[in-house]
């Protein structure tokens, strides 16, 4: 008998049906993904990077403090995350290149291989010694991981979509990313550590790591992933050197770079020093403050889809100054004088975490607006875009690993808030290439297979 006129076990959800009906029951579930602007044939994939990056997500709000609540120095465990924000850069500004010569299925294989060995490693060797050089190997190797994955399926997305559909998909594809990373992350660990403490949650975000990556992996059958992107004759090393040439010979894109460096900077920060300043001097305990962390990111993923319509309204640059960079000056103040002010009352602070949120959607039109500072070369210009998102998972943590000591928490809120206007005025320089028409116009052949840059 034929595998196909083999009959399925009892219990399988088709088992038992005609197959007209079961051919109607995938058309349906098609169907749904297509008005919801999902890529029926990717859709598994979105639901993997969801949980996948719930578990990268779990350790977001408390890993710092873990740390140092074990005998390692608040410097060092700013450190520590500083390494970490290195290899995410490079991992993110590698994922469309090798997505080129391997495709996007592999580099997502690579990812999730690289997360699984090192988070072991890092519960069995590091931790349990709490050995600070070993700390900084292995947790900074983990951080190729995420990027290689989450990135990869993004190129992914990016080459199997329609192109009439594929800004709906790059948006489900943010909105899987932000969901699960710090949003139900952090949402997951304020209701485990609870239960079974920290140590514990960082096997349970090993776990669900496990399940989005296999999700992703033996479930997205679509054959345009597995197999190199780049044409005949493309190259990863061209295209690295592409991505860092453009902004020598195109200032304006390394402005652009500059200002997404800085305008999720602040973010990346916060999530070191804020959990000791809300759990040692405000008085929350860890689990508040992560419910607060989940209340600032799920108001940014809406704000996210708000602010990409007002900036087609109003302008990219002045929707990115206003609602970007200016409210996230005064809502970095905010996030440390409100606590400060009213304690641990959590519907005040939640509001504080709320608009600090929804401010660091305001930037969202960078996607939009570097690729028009370079229209005859957008893949080069998202590269270096993309660079600049992986930088700031270094700079921020950098920035607080530096000025902890010498001026504490509220020293720097006050950087970020300057940080953050020193963007207003950058963004005043991105003025679109007088070239930059339509956004349906054609890309250049040598902008083949490299990833949008997020949001």
């Amino acid at each position: 008998m034929s595998s196909s006129a083999r009959p399925r076990p009892a219990g399988t959800p088709d088992a038992g049906r005609p197959p007209a009906d079961r051919s109607r029951s995938r058309s349906r579930s098609r169907s749904r993904c297509d008005r919801l602007g999902i890529p029926p044939a990717l859709a598994w994939g979105f639901l993997g990077v969801l949980l996948f990056m719930t578990g990268d997500g779990v350790e977001t709000g408390f890993f710092s403090k873990y740390l140092a609540d074990q005998g390692l120095a608040k410097a060092d465990a700013a450190v520590v995350i500083a390494a970490y924000g290195i290899t995410v850069a490079l991992g993110a500004w590698l994922s469309g290149a090798l997505s080129d010569l391997w495709g996007p299925r592999r580099v997502m294989t690579a990812g999730f291989a690289i997360w699984l060995v090192f988070q072991v490693l890092m519960l069995t060797v590091a931790l349990p010694a709490m050995n600070y050089p070993l700390l900084l190997l292995i947790y900074g190797l983990r951080g190729f991981g995420y990027p290689l994955f989450a990135y990869g399926f993004l190129v992914w997305v990016t080459a199997a979509t329609p192109p009439r559909r594929l800004g709906t998909a790059v948006g489900w594809y943010w909105f899987a990313f932000t969901g699960g990373l710090p949003t139900l992350g952090s949402l997951v660990a304020s209701a485990t550590i609870q239960v079974v403490g920290s140590y514990r949650t960082l096997w349970l975000a090993l776990a669900l790591v496990l399940l989005g990556g296999l999700l992703a992996l033996l479930l997205v059958r679509e054959p345009t992933g597995r197999t190199g992107l780049a044409p005949d004759g493309g190259g990863p090393l061209a295209t690295l050197a592409g991505s860092v040439s453009i902004m020598r010979r195109r200032p304006r894109v390394a402005i652009g770079a500059a200002v997404r460096v800085f305008s999720t900077g602040s973010q990346f920060g916060f999530l070191v020093c804020l959990p000791f300043f809300f759990t040692e001097t405000v008085g929350f305990s860890t689990s508040g403050w992560l419910r607060l962390l989940s209340v600032m990111f799920a108001a940014n993923i809406f704000a996210n889809l708000f602010f990409g319509a007002v900036g087609d309204r109003l302008g990219w640059q002045r929707t990115m100054t206003w609602f970007g960079a200016v409210a996230c000056a005064l809502t970095c103040l905010a996030l440390y004088y409100v606590p400060a002010v009213a304690g641990p009352h959590f519907a005040a602070c939640a509001v504080a975490a709320a608009l600090y949120g929804i401010a660091l959607a305001g930037y969202v039109p960078i996607s939009a607006l570097v690729p028009a500072l370079a229209p005859r070369h957008k893949g080069q210009a998202m590269s270096a875009l993309n660079l600049g998102a992986g930088a700031s998972t270094f700079a921020g943590p950098a920035i607080v690993a530096l000025a902890l000591g010498p001026v504490g928490v509220e020293g720097i809120v006050w950087i970020f808030a300057g940080l953050h206007l020193a963007t207003a005025v950058a963004i005043r320089f991105l003025e679109p290439d007088p070239e930059f028409t339509a956004p349906a116009a054609a890309p250049a052949a040598e902008d083949a297979g490299l990833p949008a840059g997020r949001p």
